[in-house]
Formats: C-alpha cells, sequence, structure tokens
C-alpha cells in the first residue's frame, strides 16, 4: 500500500545510518512523502515551532512524528512531553522508534501521549501500513477540521 499525498513526516534520529536505513526502507515499502530528518531533539522543536534554521520553512500541515529516544540535547521523551502538553501541537501524532524495549519505558511513552512505540529492528511493511493509515486519517481529520489545523505550528 503506497503512501503519498501532503502528510508529511519529521524523523528526529541522532544516527545518521539508522535515519538512512528508515528513509530507504519506507520508500522500498512503497512510502513516497516528503521525510525531513533532523538530528535530535532540540532540531525537532526548532522545525515543530518554526524555531533556529526553520524560522523561514513554510508553514505545511498535517505532520506525523517520528522520535528516538536516545538522542543528544533533548532526548526523545522530553521531546514528546512538549509536544504533547502544548495545545497546538498536542494533536500530532508521535511515534517512538527506538531499540529500547524495556516495558516501563514504553509503558512511560504511552502515558505521556506516543501514539505507536515501535522497537527497531522495523518490519517497515507494516510500519508503512501504519503510517499509511495514520496518514489517511489525519488527512480526513485535516479536511473535516481544516481551521484548527492551520493553528498548529506544524
Amino acid at each position: 500500500m503506497a503512501m503519498s499525498g501532503s502528510v508529511r513526516v519529521l524523523l528526529a534520529e541522532d544516527d545518521q545510518g539508522h535515519a538512512s536505513l528508515i528513509r530507504r526502507n519506507l520508500l522500498r515499502s512503497g512510502f513516497l512523502n516528503e521525510v525531513v530528518h533532523v538530528q535530535d531533539g532540540q532540531e525537532a522543536l526548532d522545525f515543530l515551532y518554526r524555531e533556529g534554521p526553520f524560522r523561514e520553512r513554510p508553514k505545511r500541515g498535517p505532520l506525523v512524528v517520528l522520535l528516538d529516544i536516545n538522542m543528544p540535547r533533548i532526548d526523545g521523551v522530553q521531546v514528546l512531553k512538549q509536544v504533547k502538553s502544548d495545545d497546538r501541537l498536542n494533536r500530532l501524532p508521535v511515534i517512538m522508534l527506538t531499540t529500547t524495549d524495556d516495558p516501563r519505558e514504553v509503558e512511560h511513552c504511552y502515558a505521556l501521549g506516543c501514539n505507536l512505540y515501535v522497537t527497531k529492528p522495523i518490519d517497515y511493511p507494516a510500519f508503512v501500513e501504519t503510517l499509511t493509515r495514520l496518514g489517511q486519517a489525519i488527512e480526513v481529520a485535516s479536511l473535516v477540521n481544516e481551521a484548527d489545523l492551520t493553528e498548529s505550528p506544524g
């Protein structure tokens, strides 16, 4: 099932090799949407809030956020907390992508509001199907409630 359309993905992953592998495998699995890669949690927040190097980026939505947990400066859990506590961002779907399968960490991320917790290595066909369904739901929501989504900084 190929996914293409207006839904973009923000991939926050500090390991360039992992980021390249994720992008390549998403593409091989039929995921054709734009993927924006940032290297740490601070860059992810800068992108979401259109600050720092992303100050001039065009305002376009909707967006899905993929977060690694272990990143420099600000980790993925802190980004998740910030996103889910901000009224402008809290409707963004957040997927945690990590090597950590500690049940306490998984439970903690779900308690903070993550929409999906995926442990690497990733089953890409199933993951792309999940992204596709999520993307379709986001696109429908954007049609139904376009005014609210345009207020989001994403």
